[in-house]
């Protein structure tokens, strides 16, 4: 089939790269020049596992390509997947749809024939029927224009499996041309067996926010017991392992630790605060806002601890900070739980030296008052305390008593409670762990 994808951030070029991989042919359209540029030679402007083999590989089968023509998209897609970001509103945190809005508007313009919009943003319910009216209103070819939503689930890191192989496809519609032609489209898929669920337009718009809101708070709530654990001398760890044999719980996301960032889930989950408080449900915004000061919280506790192994004092202490990516295989440094507990320690005078495998190149663009190391042993050179933040696989391989070495004083906080404790207890560290 002919598809356009309209934005090729992190989510629209993973789905064009995707679908043309699917065996589409795509057209991905940007409004900034250097976006469409980069893509187009076959670079990726972010870290993500698989992704930038797959957009050579399409480019050079032909079956992908880029414009910055919203006429041209118009002429050239069946259907138009809507991919542009929705940002945390300024104001009352709720999604910023300027975006949406604008992506729709430019395109209805061109809009001479039946064809299909299919929103992927993740976006407050009722901004589907919304943008429906409006590209009707707008399109030359008015009522055959039709709107359907058919939210992303992708996790940074996994992304490239999760466009091709998801655990469900969400099908918004409001007709069974709709419907077909999203059957269509991810046909692959489908055959493979991946369910596809077609409900109406105000679920599907409820379905991705709400599964982050779920898993916002599975998080939250084993750090909030990872606080009575902590203050009733239990182990969380342990305790996350049994609550994890319950079928009903599982173990997928009850990891106690720093908590959640980056560019989603912090901000979707504020965003549907504000769509409940719009609405008078009340029990959602308190719990909402519950999860989230639970989530905020854990940054406070880490520099505390810190603060506490240093001897009572940051000032002047080195300070050495493995990752700051806000989770392993990812360069994403948005609402990054490390970098917001840097910001804490040199605030109070500590001297931070930080190392990341992928992100520290963005993360240099945003905090540039922040030393990097090219080495975790360049990092922890002379370090008074040592913090884990970023569960890469590349720290939990460090040796200890290679590491040891080099540090002023062994003392480790494991924020994200997945070192070996025992090896490197053994290896003479003081180990500090939330929860325990």
């Amino acid at each position: 089939m002919r598809l356009t994808v309209i934005g090729t951030g992190y989510l629209g070029l993973t789905h064009a790269v995707c679908m043309a991989d699917l065996g589409h042919q795509v057209l991905a359209i940007d409004v900034d020049p250097d976006k469409i540029t980069k893509a187009a030679r076959g670079e990726v402007p972010f870290f993500e596992p698989g992704l930038e083999p797959l957009l050579r590989k399409s480019l050079e089968a032909g079956r992908l390509g880029f414009t910055s023509s919203y006429e041209e998209i118009a002429r050239f897609g069946e259907a138009h997947f809507l991919c542009v970001g929705t940002p945390q509103d300024d104001g009352d945190g709720g999604a910023d749809l300027r975006y949406v809005h604008d992506a729709a508007d430019a395109l209805a313009a061109h809009l001479s024939s039946r064809c299909l919009i299919v929103g992927k943003s993740t976006v407050p319910v009722g901004t589907a029927r919304h943008v429906l009216a409006r590209v009707r209103q707008a399109a030359p070819a008015a009522d055959q224009v039709e709107v359907a939503w058919n939210p992303e689930f992708l996790r940074e890191g996994f992304a490239v499996q999760d466009s091709l192989r998801p655990d469900r496809l969400v099908f918004g519609v409001t007709s069974a041309w709709a419907e077909g032609l999203l059957r269509e489209i991810y046909a692959q898929p489908l055959a493979a067996g991946v369910p596809g669920l077609v409900m109406d337009l105000e679920t599907a718009e409820l379905v991705k926010v709400s599964a982050n809101a779920f898993l916002a708070t599975k998080i939250s709530f084993i750090n909030a017991m990872a606080e009575v654990c902590e203050a009733a001398g239990a182990d969380v760890v342990r305790l996350a392992e049994a609550l994890s044999h319950d079928e009903r719980i599982g173990r997928r996301s009850l990891v106690p630790g720093l908590g959640f960032g980056g560019g989603c889930l912090p901000k979707d989950i504020r965003a549907f605060r504000a769509t409940a408080m719009s609405l008078g449900v009340e029990s959602v915004v308190s719990l909402l806002g519950e999860v989230d000061a639970i989530n905020r919280g854990r940054r406070v506790r880490v520099a505390d601890l810190a603060r506490q192994a240093a001897g009572g004092s940051l000032a002047g202490k080195r300070v050495a900070v493995l990752g700051v990516a806000f989770k392993p295989n990812s360069d994403d440094i948005r609402d990054s739980p490390s970098l917001d507990v840097c910001d804490r320690l040199m605030r109070e005078g500590a001297l931070v030296s930080a190392h990341d495998p992928v992100a520290m190149a963005a993360a240099a663009r945003a905090r540039p008052d922040l030393r990097f190391a090219r080495t975790a042993a360049e990092a922890a050179a002379g370090a008074d305390v040592v913090l884990h933040l970023t569960e890469w696989p590349e720290y939990r391989a460090i040796e200890p008593a290679v590491l040891g070495r080099v540090v002023s004083r062994r003392i480790i906080i494991d924020a994200r409670c997945a070192l070996d404790a025992g090896l490197w207890r053994a290896a003479g560290w003081t180990v500090l762990m939330l929860g325990q």
